[in-house]
Protein backbone atom coordinates (compact mmCIF):
# COMPACT_ATOMS: atom_id res chain seq x y z
CA UNK A 1 0.00 0.00 0.00
CA UNK A 2 1.24 3.31 -1.00
CA UNK A 3 1.47 5.87 1.65
CA UNK A 4 -0.06 9.70 1.01
CA UNK A 5 0.68 13.15 2.04
CA UNK A 6 -1.91 15.93 1.85
CA UNK A 7 -0.47 19.17 0.96
CA UNK A 8 -2.52 22.16 1.53
CA UNK A 9 -1.61 25.64 1.22
CA UNK A 10 -4.54 27.98 3.51
CA UNK A 11 -5.40 31.84 4.39
CA UNK A 12 -8.66 32.66 6.12
CA UNK A 13 -10.67 29.60 5.76
CA UNK A 14 -12.51 28.85 8.75
CA UNK A 15 -15.64 28.37 7.09
CA UNK A 16 -14.44 25.04 4.98
CA UNK A 17 -11.66 23.89 6.36
CA UNK A 18 -12.78 21.54 8.35
CA UNK A 19 -15.17 19.91 6.11
CA UNK A 20 -11.98 19.55 3.92
CA UNK A 21 -9.65 17.93 6.05
CA UNK A 22 -12.26 15.49 7.84
CA UNK A 23 -12.68 14.50 4.50
CA UNK A 24 -9.48 13.77 3.58
CA UNK A 25 -7.93 12.65 7.36
CA UNK A 26 -8.33 8.65 6.45
CA UNK A 27 -6.85 8.87 3.14
CA UNK A 28 -3.88 10.52 3.91
CA UNK A 29 -1.13 9.19 6.35
CA UNK A 30 0.12 13.11 6.99
CA UNK A 31 -1.65 16.47 6.67
CA UNK A 32 1.08 19.29 5.94
CA UNK A 33 -1.18 22.73 6.45
CA UNK A 34 0.63 25.79 4.94
CA UNK A 35 -0.37 29.44 6.56
CA UNK A 36 -0.20 32.32 4.10
CA UNK A 37 -1.38 34.50 6.66
CA UNK A 38 -4.43 34.04 7.80
CA UNK A 39 -6.55 35.90 11.04
CA UNK A 40 -9.14 34.02 11.47
CA UNK A 41 -9.57 30.42 12.92
CA UNK A 42 -7.51 28.15 10.28
CA UNK A 43 -4.91 27.61 12.29
CA UNK A 44 -7.08 26.38 15.20
CA UNK A 45 -9.07 24.13 12.54
CA UNK A 46 -5.59 22.79 10.93
CA UNK A 47 -4.54 21.81 14.35
CA UNK A 48 -7.13 19.61 14.93
CA UNK A 49 -5.72 17.18 12.29
CA UNK A 50 -2.27 17.74 12.11
CA UNK A 51 0.99 19.55 13.30
CA UNK A 52 2.45 20.25 11.01
CA UNK A 53 1.98 23.37 10.03
CA UNK A 54 3.84 25.38 8.22
CA UNK A 55 3.95 29.95 8.34
CA UNK A 56 4.89 31.14 4.55
CA UNK A 57 4.71 34.80 3.61
CA UNK A 58 1.98 35.17 0.79
CA UNK A 59 4.53 37.07 -1.79
CA UNK A 60 1.67 37.70 -4.40
CA UNK A 61 1.36 34.65 -6.52
CA UNK A 62 0.45 30.54 -5.48
CA UNK A 63 3.58 28.99 -7.40
CA UNK A 64 5.92 29.65 -4.43
CA UNK A 65 3.30 28.07 -1.89
CA UNK A 66 2.10 25.39 -3.22
CA UNK A 67 5.94 24.53 -4.19
CA UNK A 68 6.54 24.93 -0.33
CA UNK A 69 3.92 23.00 0.97
CA UNK A 70 5.46 19.63 -1.42
CA UNK A 71 8.72 19.90 0.38
CA UNK A 72 7.55 19.05 3.79
CA UNK A 73 6.03 15.93 1.96
CA UNK A 74 7.80 12.60 3.37
CA UNK A 75 5.52 9.96 2.02
CA UNK A 76 5.18 8.30 -0.81
CA UNK A 77 2.27 10.14 -3.31
CA UNK A 78 1.49 13.75 -2.45
CA UNK A 79 -2.07 14.78 -2.38
CA UNK A 80 -3.00 18.15 -3.40
CA UNK A 81 -6.59 19.99 -2.14
CA UNK A 82 -7.79 23.13 -1.91
CA UNK A 83 -9.72 24.57 1.44
CA UNK A 84 -12.92 24.27 -0.51
CA UNK A 85 -12.65 21.05 -1.70
CA UNK A 86 -14.26 17.89 -0.19
CA UNK A 87 -14.19 13.68 -0.89
CA UNK A 88 -17.32 12.39 -1.10
CA UNK A 89 -18.61 9.31 0.78
CA UNK A 90 -18.40 7.27 -2.28
CA UNK A 91 -15.26 9.03 -3.77
CA UNK A 92 -13.35 8.58 -0.55
CA UNK A 93 -14.12 4.72 -0.99
CA UNK A 94 -12.70 5.06 -4.00
CA UNK A 95 -9.51 6.33 -3.49
CA UNK A 96 -8.93 3.67 0.00
CA UNK A 97 -9.07 1.34 -2.83
CA UNK A 98 -7.10 3.07 -5.37
CA UNK A 99 -4.52 3.35 -2.27
CA UNK A 100 -3.96 -0.18 -1.39
CA UNK A 101 -3.88 -0.78 -5.24
CA UNK A 102 -2.15 1.45 -7.11
CA UNK A 103 1.04 0.23 -8.92
CA UNK A 104 3.90 2.29 -8.01
CA UNK A 105 5.27 2.86 -11.26
CA UNK A 106 2.45 5.33 -11.69
CA UNK A 107 3.67 8.31 -11.80
CA UNK A 108 0.51 10.97 -11.07
CA UNK A 109 -3.14 10.19 -10.87
CA UNK A 110 -5.95 12.21 -12.67
CA UNK A 111 -8.97 12.43 -11.09
CA UNK A 112 -12.71 14.44 -12.14
CA UNK A 113 -12.95 17.84 -10.51
CA UNK A 114 -16.53 18.68 -9.92
CA UNK A 115 -16.13 22.08 -9.57
CA UNK A 116 -19.55 23.69 -10.16
CA UNK A 117 -23.24 22.95 -9.07
CA UNK A 118 -26.27 24.05 -9.60
CA UNK A 119 -29.02 24.39 -6.51
CA UNK A 120 -30.31 21.09 -7.35
CA UNK A 121 -26.74 19.20 -6.90
CA UNK A 122 -26.59 18.98 -10.41
CA UNK A 123 -23.01 18.82 -11.71
CA UNK A 124 -22.49 22.18 -13.48
CA UNK A 125 -18.82 21.97 -14.37
CA UNK A 126 -16.13 19.46 -14.47
CA UNK A 127 -12.60 18.67 -15.77
CA UNK A 128 -9.43 16.86 -15.17
CA UNK A 129 -6.68 17.61 -13.06
CA UNK A 130 -3.40 15.65 -11.86
CA UNK A 131 -4.31 15.32 -8.31
CA UNK A 132 -2.20 12.59 -6.51
CA UNK A 133 1.71 12.46 -7.82
CA UNK A 134 4.77 11.11 -6.87
CA UNK A 135 7.13 12.52 -4.32
CA UNK A 136 9.88 10.85 -5.89
CA UNK A 137 9.67 13.02 -9.14
CA UNK A 138 9.52 15.76 -7.69
CA UNK A 139 7.41 17.97 -9.66
CA UNK A 140 6.50 21.61 -9.60
CA UNK A 141 3.65 24.01 -9.60
CA UNK A 142 4.48 26.63 -12.53
CA UNK A 143 2.34 29.86 -12.71
CA UNK A 144 1.47 32.75 -10.53
CA UNK A 145 -2.25 32.64 -9.74
CA UNK A 146 -3.89 29.94 -11.86
CA UNK A 147 -1.26 27.54 -11.30
CA UNK A 148 -0.73 24.50 -12.81
CA UNK A 149 1.24 21.22 -11.81
CA UNK A 150 3.91 20.51 -14.77
CA UNK A 151 3.37 16.63 -14.88
CA UNK A 152 4.73 13.85 -16.91
CA UNK A 153 5.28 10.21 -17.10
CA UNK A 154 3.09 7.35 -16.20
CA UNK A 155 -0.12 8.92 -15.69
CA UNK A 156 -3.36 7.33 -14.46
CA UNK A 157 -6.96 8.21 -15.37
CA UNK A 158 -9.16 7.50 -12.73
CA UNK A 159 -12.66 8.03 -11.79
CA UNK A 160 -11.86 9.02 -8.46
CA UNK A 161 -14.30 12.94 -7.94
CA UNK A 162 -12.77 15.85 -5.82
CA UNK A 163 -16.13 18.56 -5.44
CA UNK A 164 -15.46 22.32 -4.95
CA UNK A 165 -17.75 23.25 -2.46
CA UNK A 166 -17.16 27.42 -2.73
CA UNK A 167 -18.10 29.42 -0.09
CA UNK A 168 -16.53 32.51 -1.38
CA UNK A 169 -14.43 33.82 -4.73
CA UNK A 170 -11.76 36.39 -4.36
CA UNK A 171 -12.02 37.49 -8.10
CA UNK A 172 -10.42 40.77 -6.67
CA UNK A 173 -7.47 39.02 -5.67
CA UNK A 174 -6.65 37.06 -8.81
CA UNK A 175 -7.60 40.06 -10.57
CA UNK A 176 -4.97 42.30 -8.87
CA UNK A 177 -2.11 39.32 -9.26
CA UNK A 178 -2.62 40.37 -13.26
CA UNK A 179 -2.77 43.58 -13.14
CA UNK A 180 0.07 44.40 -10.66
CA UNK A 181 2.22 41.93 -13.42
CA UNK A 182 0.88 44.43 -16.27
CA UNK A 183 2.21 46.69 -14.38
CA UNK A 184 5.89 45.37 -13.98
CA UNK A 185 6.05 44.90 -17.60
CA UNK A 186 5.59 40.89 -17.87
CA UNK A 187 4.83 39.57 -20.76
CA UNK A 188 1.94 36.95 -20.91
CA UNK A 189 1.82 33.84 -22.53
CA UNK A 190 -1.44 32.46 -24.24
CA UNK A 191 -2.38 30.96 -21.11
CA UNK A 192 -1.88 34.38 -19.15
CA UNK A 193 -4.34 36.36 -21.28
CA UNK A 194 -6.84 33.36 -21.19
CA UNK A 195 -7.01 33.71 -17.32
CA UNK A 196 -6.87 37.62 -17.05
CA UNK A 197 -9.71 37.61 -19.44
CA UNK A 198 -11.43 35.20 -17.09
CA UNK A 199 -10.66 37.43 -14.02
CA UNK A 200 -11.77 40.61 -16.25
CA UNK A 201 -15.03 38.78 -16.95
CA UNK A 202 -15.97 38.13 -13.58
CA UNK A 203 -15.53 41.26 -12.08
CA UNK A 204 -17.63 42.69 -14.65
CA UNK A 205 -15.03 44.56 -17.15
CA UNK A 206 -16.56 43.34 -20.13
CA UNK A 207 -15.06 45.75 -22.62
CA UNK A 208 -11.50 44.32 -21.42
CA UNK A 209 -11.99 41.04 -21.28
CA UNK A 210 -13.24 41.07 -24.76
CA UNK A 211 -9.37 42.40 -25.45
CA UNK A 212 -7.95 39.63 -24.06
CA UNK A 213 -9.86 37.24 -25.00
CA UNK A 214 -9.57 38.34 -28.35
CA UNK A 215 -5.46 38.76 -28.14
CA UNK A 216 -5.32 34.71 -26.70
CA UNK A 217 -7.61 33.76 -29.58
CA UNK A 218 -5.29 35.86 -32.35
CA UNK A 219 -2.27 34.26 -30.47
CA UNK A 220 0.16 31.47 -31.55
CA UNK A 221 -0.14 28.37 -28.98
CA UNK A 222 -2.88 27.79 -26.44
CA UNK A 223 -4.25 24.80 -25.36
CA UNK A 224 -7.57 24.00 -27.93
CA UNK A 225 -9.63 23.84 -24.56
CA UNK A 226 -9.11 27.16 -23.62
CA UNK A 227 -9.52 28.19 -27.21
CA UNK A 228 -12.88 26.61 -27.22
CA UNK A 229 -13.51 28.18 -23.69
CA UNK A 230 -12.77 31.62 -24.44
CA UNK A 231 -14.48 31.35 -27.55
CA UNK A 232 -17.98 30.92 -25.25
CA UNK A 233 -17.03 33.08 -22.57
CA UNK A 234 -16.44 35.90 -25.52
CA UNK A 235 -19.68 35.28 -27.35
CA UNK A 236 -21.25 35.75 -23.84
CA UNK A 237 -19.36 39.17 -23.70
CA UNK A 238 -20.48 39.78 -26.98
CA UNK A 239 -23.76 39.97 -25.97
CA UNK A 240 -23.64 41.75 -23.05
CA UNK A 241 -22.49 44.53 -25.19
CA UNK A 242 -25.01 44.09 -27.32
CA UNK A 243 -22.80 42.87 -30.37
CA UNK A 244 -24.67 39.88 -31.84
CA UNK A 245 -23.04 39.91 -34.77
CA UNK A 246 -20.08 39.19 -33.48
CA UNK A 247 -21.51 36.69 -30.94
CA UNK A 248 -22.34 34.40 -33.65
CA UNK A 249 -19.69 34.61 -35.34
CA UNK A 250 -17.37 33.68 -32.44
CA UNK A 251 -19.45 30.72 -31.63
CA UNK A 252 -18.77 29.41 -35.08
CA UNK A 253 -15.03 30.18 -35.04
CA UNK A 254 -15.23 27.14 -31.91
CA UNK A 255 -15.73 24.79 -34.19
CA UNK A 256 -12.20 25.55 -36.02
CA UNK A 257 -11.00 23.84 -32.81
CA UNK A 258 -13.47 20.54 -32.44
CA UNK A 259 -16.87 19.37 -33.35
CA UNK A 260 -19.67 21.91 -32.30
CA UNK A 261 -19.76 21.31 -27.97
CA UNK A 262 -22.91 21.70 -26.24
CA UNK A 263 -22.29 24.89 -24.80
CA UNK A 264 -21.52 26.55 -28.39
CA UNK A 265 -24.63 24.73 -29.66
CA UNK A 266 -26.77 26.22 -26.75
CA UNK A 267 -25.92 29.26 -27.30
CA UNK A 268 -26.58 29.58 -30.50
CA UNK A 269 -30.09 27.96 -30.54
CA UNK A 270 -30.65 30.72 -27.48
CA UNK A 271 -29.79 33.67 -30.38
CA UNK A 272 -31.98 31.95 -32.73
CA UNK A 273 -35.02 31.09 -30.55
CA UNK A 274 -34.65 34.66 -29.59
CA UNK A 275 -35.03 35.89 -32.93
CA UNK A 276 -38.07 33.61 -32.95
CA UNK A 277 -35.96 31.26 -35.92
CA UNK A 278 -37.40 28.01 -33.49
CA UNK A 279 -36.91 25.76 -36.17
CA UNK A 280 -33.48 26.56 -36.65
CA UNK A 281 -33.35 26.66 -32.65
CA UNK A 282 -34.23 23.36 -32.46
CA UNK A 283 -31.56 21.89 -34.69
CA UNK A 284 -28.65 23.02 -32.26
CA UNK A 285 -30.70 22.03 -28.87
CA UNK A 286 -30.61 18.99 -30.30
CA UNK A 287 -27.65 18.66 -31.53
CA UNK A 288 -26.50 19.50 -27.80
CA UNK A 289 -28.56 16.80 -26.60
CA UNK A 290 -26.27 14.32 -29.24
CA UNK A 291 -23.11 15.42 -28.26
CA UNK A 292 -20.73 12.55 -27.14
CA UNK A 293 -18.26 13.61 -25.08
CA UNK A 294 -14.14 12.18 -25.78
CA UNK A 295 -13.46 10.34 -22.35
CA UNK A 296 -9.64 11.12 -22.93
CA UNK A 297 -10.41 14.76 -22.99
CA UNK A 298 -9.05 16.90 -20.01
CA UNK A 299 -10.85 20.16 -21.05
CA UNK A 300 -14.13 21.78 -19.00
CA UNK A 301 -17.41 20.01 -18.98
CA UNK A 302 -20.41 22.06 -18.64
CA UNK A 303 -22.62 19.38 -18.17
CA UNK A 304 -26.04 21.84 -18.11
CA UNK A 305 -25.87 22.24 -21.54
CA UNK A 306 -25.87 18.78 -22.93
CA UNK A 307 -28.46 17.96 -19.97
CA UNK A 308 -31.54 20.07 -18.85
CA UNK A 309 -30.61 23.52 -20.73
CA UNK A 310 -31.45 22.17 -24.01
CA UNK A 311 -34.22 20.21 -22.67
CA UNK A 312 -35.66 23.24 -21.13
CA UNK A 313 -35.43 25.13 -24.58
CA UNK A 314 -36.52 22.17 -26.23
CA UNK A 315 -39.86 22.58 -24.45
CA UNK A 316 -40.27 26.48 -25.54
CA UNK A 317 -39.18 26.09 -29.14
CA UNK A 318 -41.62 23.30 -29.57
CA UNK A 319 -44.53 24.86 -27.50
CA UNK A 320 -44.17 28.00 -30.15
CA UNK A 321 -44.02 25.64 -33.21
CA UNK A 322 -46.81 23.98 -31.35
CA UNK A 323 -45.71 20.38 -30.98
CA UNK A 324 -47.42 20.33 -27.74
CA UNK A 325 -46.54 16.48 -26.99
CA UNK A 326 -42.89 17.15 -27.95
CA UNK A 327 -42.70 20.57 -25.73
CA UNK A 328 -44.33 18.07 -22.72
CA UNK A 329 -41.51 15.49 -23.43
CA UNK A 330 -38.36 17.59 -23.35
CA UNK A 331 -39.89 19.34 -20.04
CA UNK A 332 -40.28 16.22 -18.21
CA UNK A 333 -36.43 15.70 -18.74
CA UNK A 334 -35.59 18.69 -18.25
CA UNK A 335 -37.59 17.79 -14.30
CA UNK A 336 -35.45 15.23 -13.82
CA UNK A 337 -32.74 17.53 -13.73
CA UNK A 338 -34.44 20.35 -11.52
CA UNK A 339 -37.55 18.23 -9.81
CA UNK A 340 -37.96 22.04 -7.89
CA UNK A 341 -37.38 24.55 -10.79
CA UNK A 342 -40.09 27.11 -10.47
CA UNK A 343 -39.73 27.99 -15.03
CA UNK A 344 -40.59 23.80 -15.51
CA UNK A 345 -43.38 23.47 -12.99
CA UNK A 346 -45.24 26.40 -14.80
CA UNK A 347 -44.60 24.47 -17.90
CA UNK A 348 -45.50 21.44 -17.10
CA UNK A 349 -49.08 23.14 -15.75
CA UNK A 350 -49.48 24.98 -18.66
CA UNK A 351 -48.54 21.90 -21.22
CA UNK A 352 -51.05 19.18 -18.96
CA UNK A 353 -53.49 21.73 -19.68
CA UNK A 354 -53.36 22.24 -23.10
CA UNK A 355 -52.94 18.31 -23.42
CA UNK A 356 -55.81 17.58 -21.31
CA UNK A 357 -53.59 15.03 -19.30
Amino acid sequence: MITISLCMIVKDEEATLWNCLNSAKDIADEIIIVDTGSTDRSREIASEFTDKIYDFEWVGNFEPARNFSFKHATMDYILWLDADDVIMEEDQKKFLELKKNLDPSVDSVSMIYNYGFDEYGNVTLSFRRNRLVKRSKNFQWEGDCHVYLVVSGNILDSDICVSHKRVHHSTGRNLAIYEKRLENGDEFSPRDYYYYGNELNENGLYERAMNAYETFLWMEGGWKEDKIAACSRLADCYGKMGMFDEQKEILYKSFEYDVPRPEACCRLGTILSNEQNYESAVVWFERAIDYEPDKGNWGFTYKAYSTWVPHQNLCKCHYYLKNFEKSYEHNEIARKYRPEDPGILHNKKLLEDKLNL
